[in-house]
């Protein structure tokens, strides 16, 4: 009897922490998938002028996020019912997570790198089409208006390009009205080039680097879901014999 009862107090001990460890599971999908969208969103401008990157990685992660919230869903049901094959095969859902949350951090990581590479180049070609291409304008007026930059590497970019082009009025630091491109201190000076690679180091790089550290807390769950099915299927069998 006293057995029996240990083996009872346990799995009550084990149903809470792992119905615990769910709720914190699926608000953790739910950050991601924010996360994610929120960064494609923020970056658009910047993808845009990029030759080369796409946002891919950062709807994969808004992806993974959603996954891992249906996974935290079924979990508290899995939970709930007790059933220990349920329980097994959430164990096998969390390694399956860890794993695609691993892999998904290395490709944001890497798509940052790949991004930043590309940004120089595509900053340069975008510039040519500038006023030609109303798409382009509109990505790098948001770009110098927003982070305060002026060209790619410095504000006189937009002279030596072939043919010159004169500064856009983006470049402004004080009201269009009172502006005049041609006086340095009513324009940024600075280039954006050192500004976008900074916030897109900052930025992406959270984001990557929480994918990589959270990637082993689903082990913890697996820990759980395990334990508890193994204290149900003791309990069975101290019921029966």
């Amino acid at each position: 009897m006293g057995k029996r009862f240990e083996t009872i107090a346990a799995m009550a001990c084990m149903t809470t922490l792992l119905m615990l460890f769910n709720f914190i599971f699926m608000c953790s999908g739910l950050v991601m998938l924010i996360s994610g969208i929120y960064m494609r969103l923020r970056l658009q401008d910047y993808v845009e002028i990029s030759t080369e990157s796409s946002g891919a990685a950062l709807l994969g992660i808004s992806c993974l996020g959603a996954f891992v919230t249906l996974i935290g869903i079924f979990a508290c049901c899995c939970t709930a019912r007790g059933h220990p094959a349920l329980l097994y095969l959430y164990g096998g859902f969390l390694v399956l997570v860890a794993l695609l949350e691993l892999c998904a951090g290395a490709s944001v990581y890497a798509y940052r790198t790949s991004l930043i590479e590309s940004f120089d180049q595509g900053l340069n070609k975008s510039m040519t089409l500038y006023g030609t291409d109303q798409s382009t304008k509109m990505h790098i007026d948001i770009m110098q208006s927003q982070l305060q930059c002026c060209g790619n590497r410095a504000y006189t970019d937009w002279r030596d390009l072939t043919p010159p082009k004169e500064i856009p009025a983006s470049c402004c630091k004080v009201a269009l009205g009172e502006c005049e491109v041609t006086d340095n201190d009513d324009i940024f000076i600075e280039g954006c080039y050192r500004r976008v690679i900074d916030f897109i180091s900052s930025n992406v790089g959270m984001v990557a680097a929480t994918a990589i550290g959270v990637a082993f807390f689903p082990l913890i769950g697996v820990f759980l879901a395990c334990c508890l099915a193994s204290h149900i299927n003791k309990a069975r069998y101290e019921q029966v014999s």
